[in-house]
This record gives C-alpha cells, sequence and structure tokens, in this order.
C-alpha cells in the first residue's frame, strides 16, 4: 500500500498540458492504451502495433512492435494494456486466441516476452491488477477466463462463467480479490480470485450481449456496463441484489465505457456501429450528452482518458485510421443546440405544450436559485465551473385536454367496425362503406368511396345506382359529356333550330335511352351559352335525363337510323326564296330576330332521325389503369394526413385495380400502422380481418408467429401427438361435449378447473340452469 501511495503522489504532481490534435495511422486500430506517466499511448490493430509518444504540439511515432518478415498472427491484436505500475510491461490480446506480453525494456527489436495460447478461440480482453505487477486477467469467445503469473509459464486459475463468450473483464479498483466479467447472454458475474470454482453474483444486466463493463475509479460499489440494447447501466454492487441506480440511453451499441477522472457522474462511451461520435454522459440526466467529440469520420474502437487524475484530455483510435487527442474545452456541448420548445398531440386530441419558463413566467427576469445560503458566511462558496456543469434551461409543461365527451375517436371504431372489405361486389363494397361515412359525418370520405364506384365499376354490370345517380336510369358511367344547345316544343310545334352560319359536324354519342351531345357550343348571334327550353318551362341538366324506359322503347320504333344522316335536297339556287311554312312561322312567332330571317327549319321526325342512335359511336368505359395514378395520389394523401384507415380500406377493396401501382414497403408501413392502431383500441377480429386479407407476405405472417397451441387429452392428461380426434394413449375422443356427447369440431370451452367443456352455446345454455359441471363431476365452473 506504501508503494501505490507513493504512485498517486507522484501521478497528481504532474501535470498534463496539450491541445486537441491527431495523427494518421498506418491501418484501423482496434484498441489503445496510455502509459501510467500519460507521456506514451500505444495503438493496436490487426495490421499496426505501435507506440506514439505525447507532445505539446503532435504525437510523434517512437516504436513499431511489428517486426520481422513475416509478422505472425501474434501481432494482430483485438485488445491491448499498458500496465500502470511497470511501465515497461505491455500485454495484447490477439486474434488466434494467443495472449502475449512485451517488455519494452528489451535491447533486441522483438519485445515480445511470454506467449501463453491456453484459449482456444479470440481473447477479446486483457486486463492487469491494479496493484499487483505479475497478475494479468484475460476473456475470450471460447466463454472462459484465465488468470495469468507473469512470472510462471501457464495459467494458475481458469474462470467457466457457464455462459457464451465472454466481452470484457475488468479488476475492481477497490477491492483487491474481485473482478467483473460480461457476457453475450446479457449477464453480469462477480468472482473472486480466490475462488475459480463458481462466481460471487450474477445478474442480468442488459437485453442481449454486454459489450463492456468499467468500475468507478472513486466510489467502490459501482459498475458501468454498456450493451447492444443501446443503454449504459450504471450498478450499485454494495447491496445484496445488484441494484439498477442510473440508465443512460444511447442512439447506438455501446462498445466502450470509461468513468471519467475527478468527476464523479461523467462517463464517456463510444458505439460499435452506425454512430461515430464519442459521448460523456451525466449519468444524473441520461437524455442528453453532456459533451460531445464529432472528430471520427468511422466507428470509434478504443477510448481513455490521458491520465488517471485530470479530466481534461481524452485519447481515442477509431477505424479510419486515425488517432486523436481531444481537449474537453474544444467539445460540442448539445444541450446548447437542444430546443426548450416542445409541441405533441396525444392519441386523443389533448395538446401538450412545452416552453421556457422565461416565456411563460411573469416575472422572467427573477433568478431561479439565491445566490447562497445566508446561514452561512459566504466565503464558504466555491463558484462552479460552468464549463462542467449543464446550462440551466427548464421549460415549464402545459397540457390541454379535449372534452371527455367529444370522443373524437368514436369514428375511428365505429368505421372499423361496420366497414365491409370482402365477401360483395367490389360496386356494394364502395355504396355500403360510402353510407357508412356519410352517417359518422364524414363527406370527403364518402365521397371518395362513391367515386372509386364510378372509376373501377363495370358500366354493364351496373345493377343498383347509387342515391346521387337516382334520376340516370341504367346510364352508364361516362367520364364527361355535355349538351349541346337544344330547344323542343312540345307537341306538334316541337322542332330543334340551327342557325344557319353553323358549318361544323357535332360529335354525337347516344345510348339507349339518353343523348349526349360532346361539344358544347353557343348558338351563333347569343352573348351565352345555350339553354333547354321545352315549350313555355325550363328544365334543369338532371331532368334532361328523366325520360322513361317505355317512352324510349316507343321511340324507338317511331324514329329509326335512316339509310343516309342527310336527305338528299334539291340543289340550292343562288338567292333562294325562304319557304313559304317557315315565313308563315316566323310571322306568328314573337321571338324572331332580324337576323335569324333565313333559317332551315326541320320537322320533328327529320330533327331526330339526326341524332337518334341505338348503339354508342366509342366504349363509354375507360380502362381501370387509366385511374392509378390519381388513386395512388389520394392515398397518399389520407396517409399523410394519418388516416391510414382509408388507405388501408381502399387498399384491400381494389386489390389487384391498385395494388401493382404502390410499392410493398409503403404498403406494409400502411398495413402496420392500421393494424396498430385497431390493437390498441383492442379491435381484434377487425386487425385479425385486415391481416388475412393483406397480400403483404410480411403482414400475412403476423398471426401465424406464436399461435402453436398444445392439447392434452382430457380423459388421461397426456398430450396429443396426432392431429386427429382420438387420443392415441387412451384411444377416445379427446374433446367431447359433456352436454351432447358429441366431438367438438368449432369454438371448445372448458373449465379450467375440471377441464370439461363442450360446445359453447351448449355449455352457454347449461349454465343458464345449473353452476355445476354438466359432466357429472360436482365441480363448480367459471367462466370469464
Amino acid at each position: 500500500m506504501e508503494k501505490m501511495s507513493r504512485v498517486t503522489t507522484a501521478l497528481s504532481s504532474s501535470t498534463v498540458t496539450g491541445r486537441t490534435m491527431f495523427c494518421h495511422l498506418d491501418a484501423p486500430a482496434n484498441a489503445i492504451s496510455v502509459c501510467r506517466d500519460a507521456t506514451q499511448v500505444v495503438v493496436a490493430g490487426r495490421n499496426i502495433f505501435k507506440i506514439y509518444t505525447l507532445e505539446e504540439e503532435q504525437f510523434v511515432e517512437k516504436l513499431n512492435l511489428r517486426v520481422g518478415r513475416k509478422p505472425s498472427l501474434n501481432f494482430s491484436c483485438a485488445d491491448v494494456m499498458w500496465h500502470q505500475m511497470e511501465e515497461n510491461l505491455l500485454a495484447t490480446a490477439a486474434t488466434n486466441g494467443a495472449v502475449v506480453t512485451w517488455n519494452l525494456g528489451k535491447p533486441s527489436r522483438n519485445k515480445q516476452d511470454q506467449l501463453f495460447t491456453e484459449h482456444k478461440r479470440t481473447v477479446n480482453k486483457v486486463c492487469f491488477h491494479p496493484t499487483e505487477v505479475y497478475m494479468l486477467l484475460s476473456g475470450s469467445q471460447d466463454g472462459f477466463m484465465k488468470c495469468f503469473d507473469l512470472r510462471k509459464k501457464e495459467s494458475v486459475s481458469t474462470f467457466s462463467g457457464q455462459s457464451e463468450s465472454v466481452r470484457d473483464v475488468q479488476f475492481s479498483m477497490k477491492d483487491y480479490f474481485t473482478f467483473a466479467a460480461s457476457f453475450e447472454n446479457g449477464n453480469v458475474q462477480l468472482w473472486d480470485i480466490r475462488r475459480p470454482d463458481r462466481y460471487e453474483r450474477m445478474f442480468t444486466a442488459h437485453t442481449g450481449p454486454v459489450f463492456c463493463c468499467d468500475w468507478h475509479p472513486d466510489d467502490r460499489g459501482w459498475l458501468a456496463t454498456g450493451g447492444r440494447d443501446k443503454m449504459v447501466k450504471v450498478w450499485d454492487m454494495t447491496t445484496n441484489r445488484a441494484k439498477e441506480v442510473y440508465c443512460v440511453q444511447t442512439i447506438a451499441s455501446v462498445a466502450r465505457v470509461k468513468w471519467r477522472p475527478e468527476r464523479k457522474f461523467h462517463l464517456a462511451t463510444c458505439s460499435m456501429m452506425v454512430d461515430h461520435n464519442i459521448y460523456v454522459w451525466d449519468v444524473r440526466r441520461p437524455f442528453i450528452p453532456f459533451a460531445t467529440f464529432e472528430e471520427h469520420k468511422d466507428v470509434t474502437t478504443g477510448i481513455v482518458w490521458r491520465h488517471q487524475h485530470d479530466p481534461h484530455f481524452l485519447l481515442s483510435g477509431s477505424k479510419d485510421s486515425t488517432l486523436y487527442q481531444h481537449m474537453f474545452k474544444d467539445a460540442t456541448r448539445p444541450v446548447d443546440k437542444a430546443n426548450p420548445e416542445g409541441l405533441c398531440f396525444g392519441l386523443f386530441g389533448d395538446l401538450a405544450f412545452a416552453a421556457k419558463e422565461s416565456l411563460i413566467s411573469s416575472d422572467a427576469n427573477k433568478k431561479p436559485y439565491p445566490v447562497g445560503d445566508r446561514r452561512y458566511p459566504i466565503f464558504f462558496f466555491k463558484k462552479p465551473d460552468p464549463t462542467e456543469q449543464f446550462a440551466h434551461v427548464s421549460s415549464a409543461l402545459s397540457v390541454f385536454e379535449t372534452d371527455l365527451d367529444s370522443n373524437r375517436m368514436d369514428w375511428f371504431v365505429k368505421t372499423a367496425q361496420l366497414y365491409l372489405l370482402s365477401g360483395k361486389p367490389f360496386a356494394e363494397l364502395c355504396d355500403h362503406n360510402a353510407k357508412v361515412a356519410r352517417e359518422l359525418k364524414r363527406p370527403q370520405v364518402s365521397t371518395t368511396w362513391s367515386m372509386l364506384r364510378i372509376m373501377f365499376s363495370d358500366p354493364a354490370n351496373l345493377s343498383t345506382p347509387g342515391p346521387n345517380l337516382s334520376k340516370l336510369g341504367t346510364l352508364p358511367l361516362m367520364n364527361s359529356f355535355s349538351m349541346k344547345e337544344m330547344v323542343s316544343g312540345v307537341g306538334t310545334e316541337s322542332r330543334l333550330e340551327r342557325s344557319k352560319g353553323e358549318s361544323r359536324q357535332d360529335n354525337i354519342h347516344l345510348d339507349h335511352s339518353f343523348i349526349f351531345l360532346s361539344e358544347n357550343e353557343e348558338t351563333e348571334g347569343s352573348e351565352g351559352q345555350a339553354e333547354y327550353m321545352f315549350g313555355d318551362a325550363e328544365l334543369d341538366d338532371d331532368d334532361l335525363y328523366s325520360m322513361e324506359q317505355e317512352n324510349q322503347a316507343a321511340e324507338e320504333q317511331e324514329y329509326t337510323l335512316p339509310q343516309e344522316a342527310f336527305q338528299l335536297r334539291h340543289e340550292i339556287m343562288d338567292n333562294p326564296s325562304a319557304p313559304e311554312h317557315l315565313q308563315q312561322d316566323k310571322a306568328d312567332s314573337p321571338h324572331v330576330s332580324g337576323n335569324e330571317a333565313e333559317v332551315t327549319c326541320l320537322t320533328p321526325i327529320e330533327s331526330f332521325s339526326l341524332i337518334s342512335i341505338s348503339q354508342p359511336l366509342f366504349s363509354p368505359h375507360l380502362p381501370a389503369s387509366f385511374f392509378c395514378p390519381i388513386v395512388r395520389e389520394m392515398l397518399s394523401y389520407y396517409a399523410e394526413q394519418g388516416d391510414v384507415q382509408m388507405a388501408v380500406s381502399v387498399l384491400i377493396v381494389l386489390g389487384d385495380r391498385i395494388r401493382k401501382e404502390i410499392d410493398d414497403l409503403t404498403q406494409e408501413h400502411w398495413y402496420m400502422s392500421y393494424i396498430d392502431l385497431l390493437q390498441r383500441f383492442e379491435l381484434w377480429n377487425v386487425s385479425n380481418e385486415v391481416i388475412k386479407l393483406s397480400t403483404c407476405s410480411a403482414i400475412t405472417g403476423l398471426n401465424q408467429t406464436s399461435t402453436t397451441l398444445h392439447v392434452n387429452c382430457s380423459n388421461c392428461k397426456r398430450p396429443m401427438s396426432n392431429k386427429g380426434w382420438i387420443c392415441d394413449r387412451c384411444h377416445q375422443c379427446a374433446s367431447v361435449c359433456a352436454v351432447c356427447h358429441h366431438v367438438v369440431k368449432g369454438l371448445f370451452v372448458w373449465c379450467q378447473g375440471c377441464s370439461h367443456g363442450g360446445h359453447l352455446e351448449h355449455i352457454m345454455n347449461w349454465l343458464k340452469s345449473s353452476a355445476h359441471c354438466p359432466a357429472g363431476c360436482g365441480h363448480l365452473c367459471e367462466y370469464t
């Protein structure tokens, strides 16, 4: 102990100086370690093993330990450790399972001292005892830990964790005989080096492998662990059971953890993958790093504080083949960039809003804490270093709750329960879902379903028109149409007039019962669009289509398609005179203007023969692919608005019409979001139906996992090994209804007390009159 105290004094008396600097390495580094006087650092990796001197302004290469023409695998290092008592002693863990010690005091070029090859697989960690010079501990992928005495040629103790591979071993800084080991199965074990037969304590620290551990240099009971679950946990080992006192949630798997010297609550971590930064955490504030070092461009593989009593310098090595010295004052402070304002909506519409207290509080100039306590003299208080404290930023949280009677999510539950997604023709599904949305006061959704019916229905198979199409009868669903000016009278005076100047041919399309004129022209000499006049009464557009079938049949018999579209006429004279009947009509009509003196009049039969066509001139139905782009945009719109219910429902109802237009990942995301919402509202049947109707393999497999049902025979109580109804052991029917004594092939309900049961309906009817078991065993059955 005297020797240790002298070393501590010598270390505390030295001062460390320098700046943030780096140097390029020959190869990626796997681990680094620093000597006890903080003047040299060793870098080890698969293809590098060098010692660098730490000067004021730069790293200077001092020694290359990879010597020889053909370096063996003993130079390929997974870990390195510099002894803190003997300045010339190093140990490395080789990837071939060897543990190698190096003596820098040797005069020869090859500094290798001893070689231990007792491990069968890669050695992940080596660790020297903090006070014993000749004691070395190793942990390997083979699941064993070995303790070596460097004065002997082989290990003196072997510790078997009875578990998977050992990822880290660390001697306690305060307990002479104790060391901790972390394993890939998530366990941490504490061992006494005097008892290699069994561990002293074991506990599960993480869900997944524990990659690292580190004892607190000042508090003898604190052990920090980091794992693949992205957590750093601090355990109090002084109690009977390991107690988790702090937990820090990081953003990636934790590969290394090191306590910061002279700072009780600070520790540094680096990640195994994805994240390249080094974080220093204050475990009392685990949600945001205290400081961040962002210099590395690839994964950081090794971190070590330069001096065991200096918290201002951190050394790190990385896969980007660089070695860095970080000054703590140059670190980035994430808390300075943190946003103290926040806004979030709850599931039922509640709003939470957080903002700076200075913005909300009326007395913003008031200091949050008084300066000192007047019960003691003011000179007793030491002014804290602002660089070693979190910035004091506090937010006030306000929660605005919605009216409980509003039931804002009732529409979601009712829609999920009432929607039909399969089992009926497409048009009926759309009509039903549109009606459901309309009754729930969701007009936009209702209109969307109606438009989908119009877009994708087959006109030849339309049998039940929607409520908005009652006036159209069996009208085929056209994508666009317009009426040309059309004026007709009632009785014998009905006529169709055209202005003389029109020479353009009309494009005409008619069905069996309706007349469609595709162009929308204005009459010559008029200022607006032509109106539709029937005698003295004016009708709207919808009434033009209210012709009955029987009238249509009569008209088809009277007006037939002639051989010629226009009847042959006599040769037109240069200055023809108007026919007498035309002049007589114009004289009687009060609506004749001056420029309408010369027009052509056709009789009703002539006029209707021009536009009565029994078959359409072109196909009235556009292909489904024509509407796919706009439907895809519509689904994306609903999904972005948060209504994944509509997106998934349309996806299921349309089926193959639209499924190929949307990539599988997007569909899977919509399905998973909707299923998650359904399960939150405990709509299990609807959720299962959506899973069954899905065509994504990742979704259909959801209800296939964890569905194994182990069945025991109700007679002999042994497991049923076959798939039939007969037990292969007692040769009796295993699931017989206790009421009707027939085999139950559907829903089977049974009492967990006596194991008797039967058909669900039979048991329910039985329990209405008796509480005893229908099998006659005398048990008072209870069903939930």
